[in-house]
């Protein structure tokens, strides 16, 4: 489970002076549910999660995963987050094999179940052909999947993910699709950003509309439709950017 009480990130910036990418945002989000953040770019949505997977440290407030404080107990919250983003950021020199291997040794896996392990996820994301690979040789879609192997390797029980099918061909973002439904289908807790309305109405129970740092509002798709008088998911989010400005 994901609890954020009052989660606040400022940032001083030499032209801007203090910038408060996220101020004050509060939310739940329970196993088997995703939950999708919804924002125009500078909303303070990857900044949000970039605090919930222990990448940045929060100004005030707080954020506990599977009860654990990510300041105090960063290593324990580690253990139980997968974040994954568009952003893959792989080793270039090594193979998708490598690239995959050297992350669950990082997080501490015996070698056994680690290469019991790749071989699940190499043939559930269909990486066997290229699993001998450089990973800058690969293709985008390849890319994206040694990212999400990368990410599952310790089975985590958190899944966060930021745009994670932003540039992505048809084919490479449905298998990013199916796998975040297969997240929720096996209990995990699912955060959820995206720009992208049909993955956010296919995909999430709750949604929340950020702003300028802040939550505008919160509930499930039908709750914001039924509020905001409309059917169009893109109508639901421009009338709640409207409600704050």
């Amino acid at each position: 489970m994901i609890e954020v009480r009052q989660l606040a990130k400022h940032f001083r910036d030499r032209k801007r002076g203090l910038v408060k990418a996220v101020d004050g945002v509060s939310f739940t989000c329970t196993p088997g549910e995703i939950f999708g953040l919804l924002g125009i770019n500078g909303a303070g949505k990857t900044t949000t999660l970039r605090v919930l997977a222990t990448l940045l440290q929060p100004t005030a407030g707080s954020v506990s995963i599977d009860g654990r404080d990510v300041v105090r107990e960063g290593p324990e919250v580690r253990k139980r987050v997968g974040f994954l983003s568009t952003a893959t950021a792989l080793y270039g020199r090594l193979t998708a094999r490598e690239m995959v291997e050297y992350f669950g040794r990082l997080n501490g896996m015996p070698e056994a179940a680690l290469q019991a392990r790749i071989d699940e996820l190499f043939t559930r994301l269909e990486m066997h052909e290229f699993r001998d690979g450089r990973c800058d040789k690969l293709s985008t879609g390849q890319k994206q999947r040694v990212s999400i192997a990368r990410t599952l390797i310790h089975d985590p029980q958190v899944m966060i993910f930021d745009e994670p099918t932003n540039g992505l061909d048809v084919l490479a973002a449905r298998t990013i699709v199916q796998f975040i439904r297969e997240c929720r289908e096996r209990g995990k807790t699912v955060i959820f950003s995206s720009h992208v309305m049909s993955e956010v109405a296919r995909l999430c129970d709750r949604i929340a509309v950020v702003h300028q740092g802040r939550m505008s509002v919160t509930g499930t798709v039908a709750e914001l439709r039924s509020h905001f008088g409309t059917e169009d998911l893109e109508d639901v989010f421009i009338r709640a950017l409207e409600a704050t400005t």
